[in-house]
């Protein structure tokens, strides 16, 4: 497995460390509830350096990262970021990103997912355009630091007022001797911000992180309360509500495909899907009856046909009852929807519901 600047840190603080994606990851430290409560009261600190960081540079840099993503990224100047999508050839999805815009046309930093990264930049360098890109994941160190106090701590660490910041900016800075940027971007629905720190200088981050944010109860947050809190908020994980057959608009991704604007790979196919009627769509569900959903469980109409299929479920730590997210035939994807969904051979009802779960 491959280990992060802070595999070490983690046992040391007592975490459960689990293979995630061929890294060593915590799941948990003190318990799922208690991390999950505290992001949502306080701050939680999360160590995502499994993440992958893909840097475009040179005058080709723009016209790559059209060509290759769904998003706009010309609208984007200094120091805006934004979210966005890799699609395939066959309208499908290689990656949902985020884009970090560091010099307008000639500098970007692409976030990919941890299990994607070595496919992602695969990718990249196949459809590149002549931009200059380099895979700096073994560079960078990143920690998410996330809750209604995030912003407060991050005042006390960094050299520049990060509350100041507006969401999806990113400014360039340092820790000590390292180098950072700070990301208003996070997973959680809450207030924060991702700093990526040159890997030498994580640990020294994540330590003066918690002693700075001792009085505002930061603790260190596994990756078991990381997927809940996204739960809650309906975002996509990849592997679960998209993956390369998915798409876009029928995970409710439309917001980040601009077919008027650009040229990209895959567009007339994923466009065409759209205009051809879509023929399922994600929805957000609560049990009504007694039963935790889990990826893969079939959703059925009450005359017994197949509707649907669970991508994520949970227990709720916030709502404290089972949540979940599914693909749903498009005619029954609406709110109040009641339905079966399958647990083992059980039959047990749920009902659509808005989301996301909770409000921010």
């Amino acid at each position: 497995m491959k280990k992060t600047p802070l595999a070490e840190t983690h046992q040391a603080q007592g975490a459960r460390m689990v293979d995630f994606a061929g890294w060593y990851m915590p799941v948990q430290y003190i318990g799922l509830r208690e991390e999950h409560d505290n992001v949502r009261k306080n701050v939680g600190l999360f160590d995502v350096s499994h993440m992958g960081e893909v840097r475009f540079k040179g005058p080709k840099a723009l016209e790559t990262l059209e060509w290759l993503t769904t998003n706009d990224v010309a609208k984007l100047n200094d120091g805006e970021a934004q979210y966005s999508l890799l699609p395939n050839e066959q309208g499908g999805l290689v990656d949902d990103i985020i884009v970090y815009c560091l010099k307008k046309n000639e500098d970007y930093l692409v976030c990919v997912n941890a299990s994607n990264a070595d496919k992602d930049f695969a990718w990249m360098l196949k459809n590149n355009k002549g931009a200059d890109i380099t895979n700096e994941s073994e560079k960078w160190g990143q920690i998410a630091i996330q809750g209604p106090k995030a912003l407060e701590l991050c005042d006390r660490v960094f050299p520049f007022k990060v509350s100041e910041m507006k969401p999806f900016a990113v400014q360039s800075g340092k820790f000590g001797n390292f180098n950072i940027m700070v990301a208003t971007t996070g997973y959680t629905g809450e207030k924060g911000c991702e700093v990526f720190v040159e890997a030498a200088g994580t640990v020294s981050l994540w330590n003066t992180l918690l002693e700075k944010g001792k009085d505002l109860s930061t603790m260190p947050i596994g990756l078991g309360a990381r997927d809940t809190l996204r739960t809650e908020m309906k975002y996509s994980l990849y592997g679960h509500e998209i993956d390369d057959t998915t798409n876009p608009y029928e995970a409710g991704l439309g917001w980040v495909i601009k077919p008027a604007k650009k040229d990209f790979i895959g567009k007339a196919i994923i466009v065409g899907k759209k205009e051809a009627g879509l023929q399922r769509n994600l929805v957000g569900f609560k049990m009504l009856e007694k039963g935790i959903p889990r990826q893969g469980y079939a959703l059925f109409s009450f005359d017994n046909k197949e509707i649907g299929k669970v991508t994520s479920g949970t227990h709720s730590p916030t709502l404290d009852e089972p949540i979940g997210i599914a693909f749903m035939d498009v005619a029954l994807a609406k709110e109040g929807t009641e339905f079966h969904l399958d647990i083992r051979g059980r039959k047990v009802k749920a009902v659509v519901c808005k989301t996301p779960f909770i409000s921010k």
